[in-house]
Parts: C-alpha cells; sequence; structure tokens
C-alpha cells in the first residue's frame, strides 16, 4: 500500500497505462498525417521507441502486444514507422517487410486495415464492401437501425461511413507513393481491386462473413454502384450531425482512440483545420497518450482513470486502510475524485442521438468522456458508500445524487436479468451475424456480462442496507433477477466466462462476489450448488506453486486454457472468489497466499506479467494498477478473514 499511495495524482486517481492494443499509434497516426496535424519530436522518437518494443522476432506486429503476427499489425505499424520518419531501409522494416510479404502482403488485410489504408491513399475503396451510410436514414423501428448496434461499433462505423461515402483520402505524396510500392507482392498499379473484398488473411481471421452478412453485400455492393447521390448526401448530413454531437457531448475525446481518430477527419475535411472543433480535437490527442519504460503508446480510451480509483479504494479498505493514519490521505483524495467525477447533467437532446441517459452516472475514464457505463457507476456507488462509512473528515455525497445512481442502474437491467457494458441491450442477437469486422467477436450488440451484473448487484444490495426503505421492492427484484440471470449463465464445469478480463478465473470471481453478497457461501445455510460448483473448478486449476494462471487463448477459444506460468493477478482473482464464499479449504488459499508474497518486489510493487485484460473475444489489453490492485486486496482479505497468523506463514 505504501508503493501504490505513491503513485497516486494529487487529483485522488490512480493514472494508468491502459494500452495494448497495437493498431492505435498507427490510426492516430494515419488521422494526423491526413489532417497534417504535427507530433513533437519528442513524441516521434518514444512512439518509434514502442513499436520496435513491440515488433515480433519474425519481423511482424500482431493485433495487440502479446499476439502472433498478423497482417493487420504489420501493415499498420509499418505504415506507422513509415510516417514517423522511419526510412523503408531501416533493418527492422526490412525484416517487417519481408514477414509481410510471406503473408501474401497488404491485399490480405481485414475490413479495418482496408479501410485506413484507403485513407491513407495506399489502397482503393473499390477493394472495401459498402459501409452503406445510408444505414442511418433508415427508420428507428428496423431492426438494423444503428441505434441498435453496441455503442462502440456504432460510433466507429458512424464516421467509417462518412469518410466512405466521401471517399476522404491523403494527397499523394511521395511517401504514398514509396508505401504503394513497399506493402504489396504486386504492382500496384495492375491489383484488380474489387477482387480483393473478401481477400483476408488466415493469420487474422477471427470472424468469418456469415451467410447473411454476404447476403447483404451482394445487395450493398449493387447499391453502391448505383447509389442516389441526393440520398446519399442526406445520409451523409445526418452522420455528420451524430458525429458533431459526439464531439460535444465527451469534449472531442470521444468514446475511444479509433473512434477519436476517426471524427477528427471527418471535422478536418468538412469543417476545415482552422476550425475551433477540428483544433479541439487536435487539443485533446494527449488525452490518449501514455508514456512508458519502453516508449510512448496510445491508450484504448483516455485512461482507466475512475475504474481503477474505485478498485484501489476498495482494496484498501479490505486491508485495512481506513484504521491506519498514513493512508486517510490518500483515501480522502480518492473520494473527492470519485465525487466530483459524477456526471451531474444529461447532455442537450441526448435522445436525438441515440444516447441514453447518464445523469448521476461514472464513466471509465473521466466526467469530461461522457459515455456512462453501468459496472463504474455501480462500482463508484459502492465506494462512496464504503469510504463514508470508514475515514473520519469525509464529507458525504448529497443523498438526491446516490438515489440519482440507483435509479439510473434500475432502469438499466436487461430482459435477461444482467446489466451490459454501456446502454440498456437494443438490438437483437441475429444482429452479430452481420459482423463485418473480420478480427472481433461479438462487436453488434451489448450483451449482458457476468462481470457489469455482479457489479449492480453488489452495488445495490449495498445501497439497500444503507437506505433500506428507498425503492425497496425494486431493488429486491433487481437482485432476484440478476442472481437469476448469474446462475444460467454458469457453465458445466462450475466456471464462468468473462469478457472484460482473462477470462474464466476473472469471470468466476465476479460471480462468487455476487452470489457472496446475497448470502450464498459454501457452507451455509444458504447453500448453492453453483458456489460448490465454481470453488470446485477452481480448485482443480490451482498449479503446484500455489498460485493460477488462464492463457489469453481462453478468451479466443472460450476454454479454459492453463498458462505455462501462474500469474499474480490471476491468482489474486481465484483467490477473492474463494474467500468471499467462505471456501472452507485453508490450505488451498495458503499455498496461493504464499505465491502472491513470493512475487512481491522489494519496493513493495508487483511485477508486469501477461496482459490480464480483453475485448471482443480477440483482443487483449493492459490494465497496469492490477498488479497492485489485487494483491492488496487478496492479502487484506486475508488477513482479515484469517488475522495476523499469516505472518507465520511468509
Amino acid at each position: 500500500m505504501t508503493f501504490y499511495a505513491n503513485l497516486q495524482a494529487e487529483d485522488g486517481h490512480w493514472p494508468s497505462d491502459y494500452s495494448g492494443p497495437l493498431f492505435l499509434i498507427p490510426v492516430l497516426l494515419i488521422a494526423c498525417y491526413v489532417t497534417n496535424t504535427s507530433i513533437s519530436d519528442a513524441q516521434r522518437k518514444e512512439m518509434v521507441r514502442y513499436l520496435r518494443s513491440a515488433q515480433r522476432v519474425d519481423g511482424g506486429w500482431g493485433l495487440y502486444i502479446e499476439g502472433p503476427g498478423t497482417v493487420f499489425g504489420t501493415t499498420f505499424n509499418y505504415c506507422a514507422m513509415r510516417i514517423l520518419g522511419i526510412g523503408g531501409n531501416d533493418p527492422d522494416l526490412v525484416r517487417a517487410r519481408k514477414y509481410l510479404h510471406r503473408l501474401g502482403g497488404a491485399l490480405t488485410i481485414p475490413s479495418w486495415g482496408k479501410f485506413w489504408l484507403s485513407v491513407l491513399n495506399v489502397y482503393d475503396y473499390d477493394g472495401m464492401h459498402s459501409i452503406f451510410p445510408e444505414m442511418w436514414l433508415l427508420p428507428e423501428w428496423v431492426p438494423i437501425h444503428p441505434s441498435k448496434l453496441w455503442c462502440h461499433c456504432r460510433q466507429v462505423y458512424l464516421p467509417m461511413g462518412y469518410c466512405y461515402g466521401r471517399r476522404l483520402k491523403a494527397a499523394e505524396t511521395d511517401l504514398v507513393r514509396q508505401l504503394r510500392q513497399e506493402l504489396y507482392v504486386e504492382d500496384y498499379s495492375t491489383i484488380q481491386w474489387k477482387a480483393h473484398r473478401d481477400n483476408v488473411s488466415p493469420a487474422d481471421l477471427y470472424t468469418p462473413h456469415s451467410w447473411l452478412l454476404k447476403l447483404a453485400y451482394v445487395f450493398l455492393d449493387y447499391y453502391e454502384k448505383w447509389h442516389i447521390p441526393f440520398i446519399r448526401e442526406k445520409a451523409l448530413g445526418r452522420c455528420y450531425d451524430n458525429i458533431c454531437a459526439d464531439d460535444e457531448f465527451t469534449n472531442f475525446i470521444n468514446i475511444g482512440a479509433v473512434t477519436k481518430g476517426l471524427n477528427m477527419l471527418v471535422r478536418w475535411s468538412v469543417d476545415g483545420p482552422q476550425h475551433p472543433a477540428f483544433q479541439m480535437h487536435q487539443e485533446r490527442i494527449s488525452d490518449y497518450l501514455w508514456l512508458g519504460s519502453n516508449g510512448m503508446r496510445v491508450n484504448g480510451t483516455d485512461g482507466s482513470q475512475l475504474w481503477d480509483t474505485v478498485f484501489s479504494v476498495q482494496a484498501f479498505l479490505e486491508a485495512g486502510a481506513a484504521k491506519d493514519t498514513a493512508f486517510l490521505p490518500v483515501l480522502r483524495r480518492a473520494y473527492e475524485f470519485i465525487k466530483s467525477s459524477q456526471i451531474r447533467e444529461d447532455p442537450p437532446n441526448y435522445t436525438v442521438y441515440y444516447r441514453q441517459s447518464c445523469k448521476y452516472g461514472w464513466t471509465f475514464t473521466t466526467r469530461d468522456g461522457g459515455w456512462m457505463t453501468p459496472d463504474c457507476t455501480a462500482e463508484a456507488v459502492k465506494s462512496l458508500l464504503c469510504l463514508e462509512h470508514g475515514p473520519e473528515s469525509i464529507e458525504p455525497i448529497p443523498v438526491e445524487r446516490l438515489h440519482g445512481s440507483v435509479n439510473l442502474l434500475i432502469s438499466l437491467q436487461n430482459k435477461s436479468g444482467g446489466f451490459s457494458s454501456y446502454e440498456k441491450q437494443r438490438g437483437g442477437h441475429l444482429l452479430e451475424l452481420l459482423n463485418p469486422s473480420e478480427i472481433f467477436g461479438d462487436i453488434m450488440i451489448d450483451y449482458s456480462y457476468i462481470e457489469c451484473t455482479s457489479a449492480v448487484l453488489q452495488a445495490v444490495n449495498l445501497y439497500q442496507k444503507t437506505y433500506p426503505t428507498y425503492r425497496a421492492s425494486e431493488i429486491r427484484e433487481i437482485m432476484h433477477r440478476g442472481l437469476n440471470f448469474i446462475r444460467r449463465e454458469q457453465r458445466e464445469d462450475g466456471s464462468w466466462e468473462g469478457r472484460w478480463g482473462v477470462c474464466f478465473t476473472y469471470g468466476t470471481w465476479w460471480a462468487l462476489e455476487a452470489l457472496a453478497c446475497m448470502g450464498y457461501h459454501y457452507n451455509t445455510v444458504n447453500q448453492s450448488e453453483s458456489v460448490r460448483k465454481a470453488c470446485s473448478f477452481l480448485k482443480n486449476y490451482q498449479n503446484d506453486d500455489g498460485g493460477w494462471g488462464e492463457d489469453f487463448e481462453s478468451c479466443k477459444q472460450r476454454r479454459y486454457i492453463r498458462s505455462p506460468t501462474s500469474h499474480v493477478i490471476s491468482t489474486c482473482w481465484a483467490l477473492l472468489g474463494l474467500m468471499a464464499v467462505q471456501y472452507p479449504e485453508v490450505s488451498i488459499v495458503e499455498k496461493g497466499i504464499r505465491f502472491i508474497v513470493s512475487r512481491q518486489l522489494e519496493n513493495g510493487d508487483w511485477p508486469q506479467e501477461a496482459v490480464s485484460g480483453v475485448f471482443n473475444k480477440s483482443c487483449a489489453i493492459n490494465y497496469a494498477n492490477y498488479r497492485n490492485i489485487f494483491p492488496i486486496w487478496t492479502l487484506g482479505r486475508f488477513i482479515a478473514r484469517y488475522g495476523q497468523n499469516f505472518l507465520y506463514y511468509t
């Protein structure tokens, strides 16, 4: 705790590296190149240093930092290095080019890559399937209307559709002409672009086109050839209006780095480089940049400030920080950050732009970001309630603001009983058959997730204990339906699949926390077969050294795959789950505790091990603060449950 407390920022949050996907730097650099947005020499050097460190021995780059080489990753980062001023004869780029050509060259890049290369003017828009901006003119009752999509998907394909409809692309420069010769096995001038719309390297393909998407492309590509100009203009106007609204709602940060780059391109194209909106986009690029020991990278969002802070608070409280005067200032600063990060008002006319109410909610990052998430809102409520019953001299948040947060959570429960990552589920599961990304899974709708559902159940359960008369019957109904959802999602082997962390260990921890808060433990009057099966699952995967280690391939293949080595974070998740439900075999827990302690560094830190986060099944992302948060949380819970006799075991 002493080490980690020193990493806290002055405003009370814990800054963190939230990078990992290797397409984020190229996206922002292409946007900067097209719009003539400069970056500093220092940033340029640090980005080059990072990309060199991320390059694989075989010369390629993957979709994410620890992943196998792909055409998408290699092509994108090759282009990024060239934009950053590295010559084509650089030894690392020579290796990358050889690797890319062995895979068939850039013609086999997935659809996202085809789009961005077209923007860079080193691919042709004819080599893409239609992105169909006219979709935004459909009546809202149509099942495929964009409002039904998961917000990340919606906010990416919105500006993509605009750029595609305008055929927005960079000027033909010397660099563009050189890249046209370097990226392809074939002569650029002879490529038959339309023949490569479905040409995707097996190294990249995760979600093949469904029969429904193939059929849709037949009609959409035909329409693209004969589209009606005034309808296209109307559609592009609708897209632009929604893009401007998103910029205003998020203070030009946007929902993620990809959308950030896309919206920036659109505002430059329409409004011009001197327009205040475009200049605001330029100013907020720095929100995404993170300088680490191996160089500068681009985070997936503008950070994970709120998320890491609420977890840090809960870890510190379970570890007894509220009773130690040395940590009271740390908790007070965190409390003020959480309190000030709450969204106080809905954006104007938000329903017109398919947004839901976010008033009294919290984002994953900062209040400026504007995209409220149910799990962050729930964890913030939980943390505030715990802090208000902890350190002295904390000014409580006005109760009407907490009531508003709970009202918001109540409104977000899905028909399944679960909760989604951002919005109440709108679209049907058949929409997933139209997933055009080829590299990601489950991107089309906002599903119900174990993690989000557990977070909400824990928060409203604690809230009902604190304010027992507030909407009591509705909260009980939410907890009942949420618990049923969690039980239904359990697998035969006793595990739950996590969607935002690796993978079955993460999901099982969240599910056990939910069951425990509802009074279901291993040996109690409320005996639960779900709890027993889950504990058996975790016990079966404990390694001989006392730890747990789950490989990222579990996320891709949707089955538990043991890592060659144990990981501290996986071990913490397993132990937190076991202790939450009062698992009686203390020797199992003790072995895990010994493993965690054995990995601690002399300065109080833990080493960075395998990436522990995931999104859309196929891409890893790094939560750097997890390596401190979860060991503190786990050791604190162990001491609270079993006493200071723990010192004997260390």
